[in-house]
């Protein structure tokens, strides 16, 4: 399949579909002109004649057709279109900012002034990769969470239609009565039997993916960097406090392999704020990414081609929170791992605020904010590094760095490493893990420099150098030498 999910392989959506292959699940949706319904490629519903078929890029293009999503394969559920695969900068940048509400309360005028472009343009190129104009895009994946509410919580319809961020009862139950075919307490009715039981104020989501998934892989990571009091790795869970509009909430995540899916709990006080955690939780675990393509573009390069084989389906951990993050990454600079999360927890200790309820596990704390750190003595710490620290917390303070709904540009990272003691290294690691960006690159890492050298070490440049045949996946291929170097294995061919 081309790499553009905009130009669909008709050929290859055929071989996919017919296969019910979990690996195209969410790379293109299949329009029934026969009983005008969509589905995944993984649907089980008997197989469509080849002649009464469409396919289309997108959930929203094959809704902008005026198919209804199919009841049985659910395409809310879906791993999210992969848009990034060889679409414009734009139009990754827009989805991203979609996925944080930028069209929830404003216009695609101002979404389009943010990402520099004018809104007709920004509505070419959304239909060119996408296949639906950015308006369409927002409704389908309010109405997909919505189906998701729907279907999984108890939640009184009123709520879910604010959760899903509908401004109107009316107009919600009309929206989705028009796309169903039924109104949302028909829907809940044909899949109540199968909501789960939970406590109240407790919600859980399942994260389809494509596979494979290396999720042994990236709990480990995680929890080698797991802040005391923040976050924890029990059970084959990754669990984590999180503050989100001044509410305290905990995130607990356990892959279901056979599945294909990642299981996320969340406990929130407020229903009003899900739409943007699960936004943030799935960018967490890079439940987006299309392992197949990262793949067969590194393999060319021999050097990596057996660390694919070796670690299939390697993901970049992202993190909940950039300003943490940034936190820890300067708390990790000339230290070891371990001696890192140390710092972190003295940190948590001294300057977290406690959760706002007793979890049932180890988590106590959330992690300090900004405005607390912009003025703290931050003891245990060099003086130059608390420095930095502080002078991090004010630049956001300030206004002058925005992690939270921001998309990182040239201005933001010259602005981030004109702080003093932010280097390459932490700009770079910082927008590969709390920006998500699949081509940043810390090329002054010494590990990958060691890693990458065949038996000695490389200089930054020539790093630079052999990583350019990796775009735009270095990110990736950094993840797979870091997981080399944690292993003792060499990348050599």
């Amino acid at each position: 399949m081309d790499s553009n999910p905009a130009r669909l392989d008709a050929r290859l959506c055929n071989r996919a579909r017919l296969a019910r292959d979990p690996r195209f699940d969410g790379r293109f949706f299949i329009g029934v002109t026969s009983t005008g319904i969509y589905c995944r490629p993984i649907c089980p519903s008997p197989t469509a004649k080849r002649a009464n078929v469409r396919y289309f890029p997108s959930a929203a293009a094959a809704a902008e057709a005026g198919f209804r999503p199919c009841l049985r394969c659910r395409p809310e559920v879906a791993p999210g279109t992969p848009a990034w695969n060889g679409t414009s900068a734009t139009v990754s940048r827009g989805l991203k900012l979609i996925a944080d509400g930028a069209l929830d309360a404003g216009s695609v005028d101002h979404l389009a002034a943010r990402l520099g472009v004018s809104a007709r343009h920004l509505h070419r190129l959304f239909l060119q990769h996408l296949g639906a104009p950015p308006v369409a895009v927002a409704q389908t994946r309010r109405l997909h969470f919505a189906k998701q509410l729907i279907d999984g919580t108890r939640l009184p319809m009123s709520q879910v239609a604010m959760a899903s961020g509908f401004q109107s009862i009316r107009r919600f139950n009309d929206v989705m009565r028009k796309l169903y075919g039924r109104t949302p307490s028909e829907l809940r009715r044909l899949r109540e039997a199968e909501a789960p039981r939970v406590d109240t104020g407790e919600y859980v989501f399942r994260l389809a993916y494509r596979p494979p998934y290396d999720w042994d892989a990236l709990l480990a990571f995680l929890a080698a960097r797991a802040t005391p009091g923040i976050e924890e790795v029990v059970d084959g869970a990754y669990r984590r406090s999180l503050a989100f509009e001044h509410q305290h909430g905990v995130l607990e995540v356990r892959a279901l392999k056979r599945a294909h899916a990642l299981e996320a709990r969340i406990r929130f006080p407020e229903s009003a704020g899900l739409l943007r955690i699960v936004a943030r939780v799935r960018a967490m675990f890079d439940v987006t990414a299309d392992p197949e393509v990262i793949a067969r573009h590194l393999r060319v390069d021999p050097r990596l081609q057996p660390l694919i084989k070796r670690y299939p389906g390697l993901r970049v951990p992202g993190a909940w929170d950039g300003f943490e993050l940034a936190v820890r990454a300067v708390l990790g600079q000339q230290v070891t791992v371990r001696g890192a999360t140390t710092l972190a927890g003295r940190l948590v200790r001294a300057h977290g605020e406690p959760l706002q309820f007793v979890d049932r596990g180890g988590l106590t704390h959330v992690f300090p904010s900004a405005q607390v750190l912009a003025d703290a003595e931050i003891a245990g710490l060099p003086a130059a590094r608390a420095r930095t620290l502080r002078l991090l917390a004010q630049a956001v303070v300030r206004g002058r760095l925005r992690f939270a709904g921001g998309l990182p540009d040239e201005e933001f990272f010259a602005r981030f490493q004109g702080i003093v003691g932010i280097g390459d290294w932490t700009a770079q690691y910082v927008a590969m893990r709390a920006f998500n960006e699949p081509d940043a690159f810390p090329a002054s890492d010494l590990v990958l420099l060691r890693a990458a050298g065949n038996g000695r070490a490389l200089t930054p440049a020539e790093l630079r150098q052999r990583a350019e045949d990796w775009r735009p996946w270095r990110a990736y291929a950094a993840m797979y030498l870091w997981r080399a170097a944690a292993d003792g294995a060499s990348p050599k061919h």
